[in-house]
């Protein structure tokens, strides 16, 4: 039996290992309030609490990328998906802040594999054109699991027990890899896509991304002194604070800038991670309609795409200037939707301009340089925002990603024309 758009069940079960990661990051943010009064934990010591996650993740993307390059996407996703849940569920156990940073540092090294592993299986499923919006699709993962995270912890609050919320996430995380394992093939051994899907797949890959492809891998050190690597590397530094920011601060800000209570923050925290869905989405579609109406190469429009993105990051620099809470968690939204729109493109550039065999490794070391700019941010954050509040750090964070944008436009220089896909009457029917 063959399964039409079977690529579309692959890229859900990709979506589903990403909320997975992303609920067991954001678990921390929502149970820090009661966390830190458990466990004696002060603001600046919870800094560093995320701090040791986002250098661990950093430190370990581009060595994650070369093991998902070298041992294949499906065998490697499901180990580090099976290494962060257990370290997820071994949170429960943290006594203070020196044993809570140490579990969520091995949290950070297992979960550095997850956006590599998802671009690496999008090359791998999708053909150029259809690249961004599955990369958008895959994508919307990352904002569900920070949406599912303030109901999930509130809800283990409200029965005496923060624990309860990491141990549920671990379990859920090795059920997600046994599945990886079982339902996960590339494209040519898949025996449930039918003969069209899979030649429309491969025929509309940049050859460079095809089995045949004699390209050599270059060496992590070549791609480091490369223009296509800083022109990912530089905008992934710049970029990158704001989203730790949203996933690591948020609960925190609407209660002690806003004064929110527990259960207010249930009700409003996972708004801006609703609207960070919405970017992903709307975010990879765009691409093709900038291609197809604004007269633009494929390529073209997956920078306008990131500039669009880097412009709505205005909306979350207003936020100092309103009274209002509710005006201020829908100045957020636009911040997650913001973010997620321009961090979609720049997936999709890098997919772009790597190869197979270096895709996941760029990715990684891209990641590593995003999230060492966000742990010296963190750093900072931590420090300055008890001396000068929330306000003007998000003003930077809208300035970051606004010269991001320049960087990308100035710097990404497209790697060539990808050929379209061979269509027949059943390809045609599966692309849809």
């Amino acid at each position: 039996m063959k399964i039409k758009g079977i690529r579309w069940w692959m890229v859900s079960l990709v979506a589903a290992g990403l909320i997975i990661n992303y609920l067991a990051r954001n678990t921390l943010s929502v149970a820090a309030p009661t966390l830190m009064k458990d466990l004696n934990i002060t603001t600046e010591q919870y800094s560093h609490v995320v701090v040791a996650w986002q250098l661990c993740y950093a430190f370990m993307q581009p060595v994650a990328g070369v093991v998902l390059d070298t041992i294949g996407t499906k065998l490697g996703f499901a180990a580090f998906a099976l290494a962060w849940s257990v370290a997820c569920a071994a949170a429960a156990w943290a006594t203070g802040w020196r044993s809570l940073a140490f579990f969520r540092g091995v949290l950070g090294l297992a979960e550095a594999a997850g956006i590599p592993a998802g671009v690496k299986a999008t090359s791998e499923w999708f053909p150029a054109k259809e690249r961004s919006v599955a990369i958008g699709w895959f994508n919307i993962g990352s904002s569900i699991g920070a949406l599912l995270a303030p109901p999930l912890v509130v809800w283990a609050l409200l029965r005496g027990q923060w624990q309860l919320a990491f141990v549920i996430v671990g379990v859920a995380g090795i059920v997600w890899s046994v599945m990886w394992m079982v339902l996960y093939k590339h494209p040519r051994k898949q025996k449930l896509l039918g003969d069209a899907e899979r030649d429309y797949i491969l025929s509309g890959q940049e050859a460079k991304h095809s089995d045949e492809a004699g390209t050599p891998k270059r060496s992590r050190l070549a791609m480091l002194g490369s223009r296509d690597f800083w022109a990912i590397g530089i905008p992934r530094i710049l970029s990158e604070p704001a989203w730790q920011t949203f996933n690591a601060w948020i609960p925190l800000y609407m209660m002690t800038e806003r004064h929110m209570n527990l259960k207010e923050v249930a009700l409003y925290a996972w708004m801006p991670f609703l609207a960070a869905d919405i970017g992903c989405v709307l975010g990879g579609y765009l691409s093709p309609l900038f291609h197809k109406y604004a007269n633009v190469s494929l390529f073209t429009s997956r920078k306008m795409v990131f500039v669009v993105g880097a412009l709505f990051m205005i909306g979350p620099a207003c936020v100092g200037l309103v009274a209002s809470p509710y005006v201020a968690v829908a100045l957020l939204c636009v911040g997650g939707f913001a973010h997620q729109t321009l961090s979609g493109a720049l997936y999709a550039i890098t997919s772009d301009m790597f190869g197979k065999n270096e895709v996941a490794t760029a990715t990684g070391m891209g990641g590593m340089a995003g999230y060492l700019g966000a742990a010296a941010f963190t750093a900072l954050f931590g420090i300055l925002v008890t001396q000068i509040g929330y306000s003007p750090l998000f003003v930077v964070l809208a300035v970051f990603d606004i010269v991001a944008a320049f960087v990308v436009c100035v710097l990404a220089k497209s790697p060539g024309k990808a050929p379209e896909p061979r269509w027949t009457p059943a390809a045609g029917a599966v692309a849809k």
